[in-house]
């Protein structure tokens, strides 16, 4: 059975909900399609101890502000799911789950939405799937051969299967940061980065990286010399007991550890490559859209060959700062008013 909509998310995560509460509030004809079986998007799967980069007030969808946790602070990834969980249910968000999307293809003046649970047709389609179903491994000679535990940031739950090891931490950006705090209280830990990683003063959080993204996609300017990784309580714990000192990418993997250009070596039981993401764009491939470096072209959210769809949540090259909280909510304001002005443009010639 082929089911007709005028607007179809695929993602039910913080970007699909954010879509979907300005589609409410538009009056659309829209469906959510989300493959977990259960809200919180990727949340569901970080580890525990995980914090955003910003106080509650600062990373909230529209509608509803996340509550402040007990104690303040920053909120923690349960928080996020319950508050997820909460926004869709408040405003009685279409979300279908689960329900995994195969393919998107052109077909008439719709596109056509291949799932496990059936066909849909939508005259606007957009796809909100993320990054975290996409975890990113550089590839180094030798990384086959290694006889230590390897994991990616999505494998890892917490530091205490690391206690009494020797870890080496890959990776310059936040969740290295966040996940060296907390490893290097049990085990000897190793940081190993490809640039020398820069903390961002303590009074900046995510608060003004979202800022500076915003000037950034305006043309005019980015984080500068601001720094790469925000100074949340445990990474400013870890700074101050001397342990966010990184060594520079080394060149190969051994079977017992890693080696450096020099030829030095050392000694690891584990590896954890804290070295992101790339987006979930496989159900796209029928359109054939993918630029340089495997990215849509779009202008704004819409893809630039094929208007009919637009991507919301994947990074600054879909809105600034569009997979955060706050960068999603705001990014989904202007994309569903250009929607809006799509779907009036052209109107239905369903019978």
């Amino acid at each position: 059975m082929t089911r007709l909509v005028d607007v179809l998310v695929i993602g039910g995560g913080q970007a699909g909900l954010a879509a979907g509460y300005y589609l409410r509030r538009a009056g659309a004809d829209f469906v959510i399609l989300d493959a977990q079986d259960r809200p919180g998007g990727a949340w569901r799967h970080a580890w525990p101890s995980l914090r955003l980069f910003s106080p509650a007030q600062y990373s909230s969808l529209p509608g509803r502000m996340m509550p402040v946790p007990p104690g303040g602070g920053y909120p923690s990834a349960a928080d996020t799911v319950a508050y997820l969980a909460d926004h869709e249910q408040r405003y009685n968000l279409p979300v279908l789950r689960p329900v995994q999307v195969h393919a998107v293809r052109r077909g008439g003046e719709r596109l056509t939405v291949e799932t496990d649970t059936g066909t849909w047709q939508a005259r606007i389609v957009i796809s909100a799937t993320g990054t975290w179903w996409r975890p990113y491994v550089p590839h180094y000679p030798g990384i086959r051969d290694f006889r230590g535990e390897q994991l990616h940031t999505v494998g890892y739950r917490g530091p205490e299967p690391f206690r009494g090891r020797r870890v080496v931490i890959v990776g310059g950006a936040n969740s290295a940061a966040q996940i060296l705090a907390e490893v290097s209280t049990v085990a000897d830990t190793t940081w190993v980065t490809l640039r020398p990683p820069r903390l961002l003063p303590d009074e900046i959080d995510g608060r003004a990286l979202f800022a500076l993204a915003t000037r950034r996609t305006q043309g005019g300017g980015g984080i500068g010399d601001l720094g790469d990784i925000v100074a949340v309580p445990p990474v400013r714990e870890a700074r101050d007991r001397g342990v966010l000192k990184a060594e520079p990418m080394f060149r190969r993997i051994i079977r017992d550890g890693v080696a450096w250009p020099d030829g030095t070596s050392l000694a690891a039981d584990a590896i954890i490559w804290c070295t992101g993401f790339r987006p979930a764009l496989g159900h796209l491939a029928p359109l054939r859209l993918r630029g340089p470096g495997g990215l849509i072209p779009v202008e704004g959210t819409r893809a630039i060959g094929e208007p009919r769809l637009h991507l919301l949540g994947y990074g600054d090259w879909t809105g600034p700062a569009s997979a955060t909280l706050i960068g999603a909510a705001r990014t989904a304001r202007q994309m569903v008013a250009e929607i809006t002005g799509q779907l009036q443009a052209s109107p239905s010639h369903d019978a």
